[in-house]
């Protein structure tokens, strides 16, 4: 099981491994990033076979997904049945393959919430999504709460596995999870080069190409095309970083400390 206090390593090959986010922050940064994602139910109406329902959800504190559904939905009707449900959240690929990037399968019991807890609750789903606002007050819609009691995550090819609910309830967000899109097309459309240095650099790979394909606090991944093959490295961060800014200075302070050591 993870840890949202240790942090993965990248070894495949690589005798400078670097540390990354568990697979809980990894979690918990994906579930903070989307907003909607496949609930699945157990079916009335087919008894045995699960039932798939695109579902909105907002988080409470501990990370748990939140549904405002309507009695007359069918999953609603499944969950009255059984509350056992599963929610699948993925990562948008862009124009990569959607086998590459992240997902999660979050497993647990679908309940209504207690009316003792639904301010913070209505609030935290209202912040997420504002046009809930011209419905949540009507009468056949509830709120629910997806007590989450095991997590699936897989982050691409090769990783993946299992991680403790009590792990996720203590992960956080990634403090660079908003500004990750823009750090990285600015480094691909203006700073290539730079991604290409710090591949010599830092992992001795000589490329042709370089692209970044995700960035978080503690590094980067890089894809690159060498005249043999394409492969993916990690490349950390000296320190770690909690701001676009952060990650811009510790960029610039990497690549002088590459060029320097490429001139000595």
């Amino acid at each position: 099981m993870s840890s949202s206090r240790e942090h993965a390593y990248t070894t495949e090959g690589d005798k400078n491994p670097a540390a990354e986010p568990s697979h809980a922050e990894r979690a918990r940064t994906l579930l903070h990033l989307c907003s909607e994602g496949m609930l699945s139910t157990h079916s009335v109406k087919r008894s045995g076979f699960p039932f798939g329902s695109l579902m909105p959800f907002a988080l409470d504190a501990k990370g748990c997904p939140l549904f405002l559904i309507s009695n007359m939905a069918m999953h609603t009707q499944n969950l009255e049945a059984d509350p056992r449900a599963s929610l699948f959240v993925a990562q948008d690929p862009g124009d990569g393959d959607s086998l590459s990037a992240s997902r999660v399968t979050l497993v647990g019991n679908a309940m209504p919430v207690p009316k003792e807890v639904l301010t913070g609750i209505r609030e935290a789903y209202l912040n997420r999504h504002q046009n809930a606002r011209y419905w949540v007050d009507f009468k056949d819609f509830d709120f629910y709460r997806l007590d989450v009691v095991d997590i699936y995550f897989v982050g691409g090819f090769g990783v993946m596995g299992w991680v403790d609910a009590s792990d996720l309830a203590k992960a956080a967000p990634d403090p660079l999870a908003d500004s990750a899109v823009g750090i990285i097309q600015h480094m691909n459309a203006d700073h290539a080069d730079a991604l290409l240095l710090l591949a010599q650099a830092i992992k001795g790979i000589q490329a042709e190409e370089a692209e970044m394909t995700a960035v978080d606090r503690l590094g980067f991944h890089v894809r690159l095309k060498t005249s043999k093959r394409m492969r993916s490295v990690r490349i950390g961060f000296p320190e770690e970083v909690r701001s676009a800014g952060g990650c811009r200075t510790a960029l610039i302070a990497m690549v002088k400390e590459a060029k320097k050591s490429s001139q000595d």
